[in-house]
């Protein structure tokens, strides 16, 4: 398993990089995540977006795939884009996923980096009950994917949050990893669901095939 490291960051001058942390399960990762990245770094003015698999997330029971499948799909999902790349932070460091402590490692280890959070657009009213979130917003910024014909969360939210929160645009993609798995299961179809190099992997690897 390859690992962000500080020396295989790029250099962007006087400025702080800008990085935007898409977290998730990635069971398995999929184009709407990736449309998601890229709106999120647009409209947010990123340098660059990592992807960050979760150990154990605190609102799931485990993940259907190990962590080192879920690894190397999101690592096959970078693949050809120089704005984008997988970290495997939380994969290392094991147990529950909470934010907080995952901020905590990051600025710990990029002191220079201005990080930013990516959610989805329906998760932006659930900022205040996140764990620890004061001191989260202390650290870091938050990109909210504002879905067209949704209303603005942000609107509702605490001055400090609504001041740390950046709402960009981002297309209507209805994927969901859940259907692709239950896809998969059924000997269904899942090519351009995902990216045709996660096609592969899935394919080689005998992923979410139905049990025998």
């Amino acid at each position: 398993m390859d690992s962000i490291t500080p020396e295989g960051v790029r250099e962007q001058g006087e400025r702080p990089r800008r990085v935007g942390i898409m977290g998730g399960t990635f069971d398995p990762i999929h184009t709407g995540h990736l449309l998601a990245a890229e709106a999120a770094r647009e409209g947010a003015g990123l340098d660059e977006v990592w992807l960050l698999p979760a150990s154990v997330p605190p609102h799931k029971q485990g993940a259907a795939t190990d962590g080192e499948h879920r690894w190397r799909m999101t690592v096959a999902a970078a693949e050809g884009n120089d704005f984008l790349r997988g970290c495997d932070l939380e994969l290392r460091k094991g147990g529950v996923s909470y934010t907080i402590d995952t901020v905590l490692l990051l600025r710990e280890r990029f002191p220079d980096t201005q990080f930013s959070f990516i959610i989805g657009g329906d998760m932006v009213a659930y900022l205040p009950n996140w764990h620890r979130i004061d001191e989260i917003v202390e650290q870091i910024r938050f990109v909210g994917l504002q879905r067209p014909g949704y209303p603005n969360a942000a609107e509702g939210l605490p001055d400090p949050l609504r001041r740390a929160l950046t709402m960009v645009p981002m297309p209507l993609v209805d994927i969901s990893s859940t259907d692709i798995r239950e896809r998969r299961r059924q000997g269904r179809s899942i090519r351009y669901l995902v990216p045709d190099a996660v096609y592969r992997y899935i394919e080689g690897n005998g992923l979410y095939e139905p049990e025998s």
